[in-house]
This record gives structure tokens, C-alpha cells and sequence, in this order.
């Protein structure tokens, strides 16, 4: 089939004036793995109990609604306010003698989240090719953590790693719409970095062993906008 061809099949395929909308609404739901990006903390006296710290991915869910407005002929403004569940590791490698002298030190932490986020993001779409269409995406987000537990103190029975509740981070990532008979339906890869350094400052060992500590997501998602 000739471009051409391809072109024409695009504006009377499936939903042939869907792109043509001002606004449109949809619902996504997405797969996450998410770790920390973190800097261990080197000095002398950190160097006596830790060998390193290490923040391996963790998977998580994601869902969200799509309020989506068309700004043009390339491009799309995209508000995806929603939650995210995400859990994060954080793995110790502990110097031997510290090791022997204090058994119950643990060897990694799990951190849980769970963030309200309000994303907005630019679309821009390329040709559509029959019932397909790829695009790329990129943006910014400010995301709130209702399990944070910066407030809470650390006690001699009980650790806890706290973090910050308020995060800003920027996004970028790729997809391809499907133009079904009823519904617009899309598979997007994206990766979301973290600004802000979370840690909030602590003696306990578990968390004065980094200097700082961000976030980083990997979300596979699916849509179906209406």
C-alpha cells in the first residue's frame, strides 16, 4: 500500500476525527518499577559499619484519568491526575566486624509509597498510519507521599527510613495510539526521574549511610480515551 494510500486509510479508518477534538477523556492504568537514586555516604566513621548502599527496582501500579487537549496538529497538552503505588529497596552491604557485633542488622529495606500525582505533559504525534499512530511524550509532575512518615521519630525499638511527602520530577517517554472502533487505545513506555532530594535527616544508621536520595519510575502503561 502506497503512503498515500495509508494517509487517506488514516482519516477515514477508525475514529477518522478523533484527533480533530479540542478535549477528550481517558483512563490508564500502568506496571511500575521503581528504585532510589542515592549517593552513599563515604566518610571514615560510615566506612566502619557500610562497605555501600545499593537501591535495586521494585514493582508498583499506577492508575490515573486523562483530561487531553488538542493544541494543534502535532501536539497535545495531557493532564493525568492519579495515585501511583510504588516500593523502593534499599540494600546494605555491612562490613563483616560490624556484622559479628551486631546481629540483627538488616541487610535491606523496603520503603513504601503511595503518591497522589498531578502530571501535565506535552504529546507530540506523529503520522497516523492506518488504525496506528506513534508519539513521544514529555513532561513535569508534582507528586504527595499519604505514607510518608517524615513526622514520625525513630525509637530504640523501631527503624524507619522517613522521606519527604512532596516530590517534583520531570518525565519522557514514547507510545503508539491504536484506533479502534470505539475507543483510542495506546501502549506507552516512560521513565520519570525525581528533583528533590527526600531524606530527611536522621542519626539512625539506615538513613545517615546516604547523603542524599531521589526517586526514579519506569512505567509501562495502557490507555483507552473516549
Amino acid at each position: 500500500m502506497s503512503p498515500l494510500a495509508l494517509f487517506a486509510q488514516g482519516q477515514t479508518g477508525n475514529l477518522g476525527g478523533f484527533d480533530r477534538r479540542l478535549l477528550h477523556y481517558g483512563i490508564q492504568v500502568g506496571y511500575t518499577q521503581s528504585k532510589f537514586d542515592l549517593r552513599f555516604n563515604d566518610d571514615a566513621q560510615m566506612r566502619r559499619s557500610l562497605q555501600g548502599v545499593t537501591s535495586y527496582y521494585s514493582p508498583g501500579f499506577h492508575i490515573a484519568v486523562i483530561g487531553d487537549m488538542r493544541l494543534g496538529k502535532w501536539f497535545n497538552l495531557r493532564l493525568l491526575p492519579g495515585v501511583t503505588l510504588v516500593t523502593r529497596e534499599i540494600s546494605y552491604a555491612w562490613e563483616p566486624a560490624y556484622l559479628a557485633s551486631h546481629h540483627l542488622a538488616e541487610r535491606s529495606r523496603n520503603v513504601e509509597s503511595v503518591y497522589g500525582d498531578i502530571p501535565l505533559e506535552l504529546k507530540f504525534r506523529a503520522v497516523r498510519y492506518g488504525n496506528f499512530r506513534p508519539y513521544l511524550t514529555g513532561g513535569a509532575s508534582y507528586g504527595f507521599d499519604f505514607a510518608s512518615l517524615r513526622k514520625n521519630r525513630n525509637q530504640t525499638n523501631q527503624s524507619i527510613i522517613r522521606l519527604q511527602a512532596s516530590d517534583l520530577r520531570y518525565s519522557m517517554g514514547a507510545g503508539f495510539d491504536v484506533f479502534l472502533r470505539y475507543v483510542k487505545f495506546a501502549i506507552e513506555m516512560k521513565m520519570t526521574f525525581g528533583l528533590l532530594d527526600l531524606k530527611v535527616e536522621d542519626p539512625d544508621v539506615y538513613i545517615s549511610s546516604f547523603d542524599y536520595l531521589n526517586t526514579r519510575t519506569f512505567m509501562l502503561s495502557f490507555t483507552f480515551e473516549g
